[in-house]
C-alpha cells in the first residue's frame, strides 16, 4: 500500500483502538508512576469514538473524516490527552481538506498539523518531555522521506523508527506540564506517557500500510 485512500480509514480506526485498548494496562502503569492512572481508559475511550465516526461517516472525503474522528474524541475523552490528541486530528484533517488519497506528501502534512496543534493546545514546546517529544522526529523524519521522494511504506517505517527513539529520549528529560511536573526530578529515567500514546499510533498505522 502506497497510499491511504478514504475507503481504508475505517480498518485504520479499528486497528487504532484495537492498539489503544490492548495496551490499556501499560498505559495505565506507565500514567500512574506520576500521573493519574486514567492514560489507558481515556484514550480506549477516544479511539473507540472515533472509529465509530470514522465508520459511520460513508459521505465526506478523507480530511473531514479525520475532523470528524477528532471531535469524537474530544467529546468522548475531554481529558488532557484526549484533548491534544483530538486536537491533532483536527488540525491534521483540516490540512487534507480535498485530498482524496494519502501518500507521504499529505502523512507529512497531517503529521505537521498534528505536531503544530498539540503545541498550540498544551503550550509544550520540544524537550518538555511530552507527546511532542515524539511527534516532533515523527514530522521531521516525514519531511525528510518527502524530500528524499520515499514511498510511504518506507517512510511510516522511518517515522516509527523516529518515534521510538523520541520516546527513548524522553527518559533523559524532566517533566514540565501536568501532575508530572509536580514530581520533577523524579521523572527522569521515565518514559513519557504521552508519548508512548503516539508511539502506539504510528507504529500501528506502520504496520497498518506495511501489512496492506
Amino acid at each position: 500500500m502506497q497510499t491511504i485512500e478514504k475507503k481504508d480509514l475505517p480498518v485504520l480506526f479499528v486497528r487504532l483502538r484495537d492498539v489503544m485498548l490492548a495496551n490499556r494496562e501499560q498505559l495505565i502503569d506507565l500514567d500512574g508512576i506520576v500521573g493519574d492512572s486514567d492514560l489507558g481508559l481515556t484514550m480506549g475511550k477516544a479511539f473507540s469514538a472515533a472509529s465509530d465516526a470514522v465508520s459511520a461517516n460513508a459521505a465526506d472525503g478523507i480530511g473531514r473524516t479525520l475532523q470528524l474522528a477528532g471531535m469524537a474524541a474530544a467529546k468522548a475523552a475531554p481529558s488532557t490527552m484526549g484533548t491534544l490528541v483530538a486536537t491533532g486530528f483536527m488540525r491534521g484533517g483540516k490540512t487534507l481538506d480535498g485530498v482524496e488519497a494519502m501518500a507521504t506528501a499529505e502523512m507529512a502534512r497531517f503529521w505537521a498539523a498534528f505536531l503544530t496543534g498539540v503545541m498550540e493546545r498544551g503550550k509544550a514546546q520540544r524537550g518538555d518531555k511530552t507527546a511532542v517529544d515524539v511527534l516532533g522526529p515523527v514530522s521531521d523524519a516525514l519531511a525528510a522521506s518527502v524530500a528524499a521522494g520515499a514511498a510511504l511504506d518506507m517512510a511510516l517505517a522511518e517515522a516509527d523508527r523516529a518515534a521510538r527513539a523520541g520516546l527513548e529520549a524522553t527518559k533523559g528529560m524532566m517533566a514540565q506540564h501536568g501532575k508530572a511536573a509536580c514530581f520533577r526530578e523524579k521523572t527522569i529515567g521515565l518514559e513519557d506517557a504521552g508519548a508512548m500514546v503516539i508511539v502506539l499510533m504510528v507504529d500501528a498505522l506502520s504496520a497498518f500500510v506495511a501489512e496492506h
